[in-house]
């Protein structure tokens, strides 16, 4: 499954504004967006995978468009997916990236696989 590509190009305008993205990984269908080799954001067809503080989860799944993300049918706390129909404005898109880019700053990296 390709991903949107209009979506990966706005998202990656937005972080190399501020951030030096680390890696661009396709992953789980998708493009995932590495910033300080940890996963930031991920960009899907229809949606974006947002990886923000855990303690924002409850606040954040009442915005437009945001749902759980759930592989395992249990959701995942501090990550969530948001439909690219609710980040039509770059204003939009931008308060996403920059909740992922704050939690970037203090989350933990995965460990390196030998």
């Amino acid at each position: 499954m390709a991903y949107n590509e209009k979506l990966a190009a706005r998202t990656r305008e937005i972080i190399s504004k501020t951030h030096k993205i680390t890696e661009e990984k396709k992953m789980f269908g998708g493009l995932c967006f590495m910033v300080h080799d940890k996963m930031c954001v991920g960009v899907e067809q229809d949606r974006m995978m947002v990886r923000l503080d855990p303690t924002m989860y409850d606040e954040v799944m009442e915005k437009e468009g945001c749902h759980p993300m759930d592989f395992t049918g249990k959701p995942m706390r501090g990550y969530v997916f948001v439909d690219a129909t609710a980040l039509t404005t770059q204003k939009k898109l931008a308060y996403w990236i920059g909740l992922a880019l704050d939690y970037n700053a203090v989350a933990k990296a995965s460990k390196k696989k030998k």
